[in-house]
């Protein structure tokens, strides 16, 4: 899992429930309505930033490699 890395979320599925920006706050922040964003479209591999996906009770939260769209989270089951 080399280069960087495409953040998003789905808003419609997104609680708000802080954990993401709890666990990375350096990746996602909670917004004026309560729920989370990204704090930059594009950013550098981080433990914490994939850890706060994973924990997401409603994977409302993807992570795609910036050059290519290859969906490293939640991908393909």
């Amino acid at each position: 899992m080399s280069g960087d890395w495409r953040l998003r979320v789905d808003r419609s599925r997104c609680m708000g429930t802080t954990i993401c920006a709890s666990t990375a706050p350096s990746g996602f922040e909670i917004d004026g309505r309560g729920q989370s964003q990204p704090t930059a479209e594009i950013v550098a591999p981080a433990d914490e930033v994939m850890s706060a996906a994973q924990l997401c009770p409603v994977e409302a939260i993807s992570i795609l490699l910036a050059a290519t769209g290859e969906e490293l989270f939640p991908g393909a089951e």
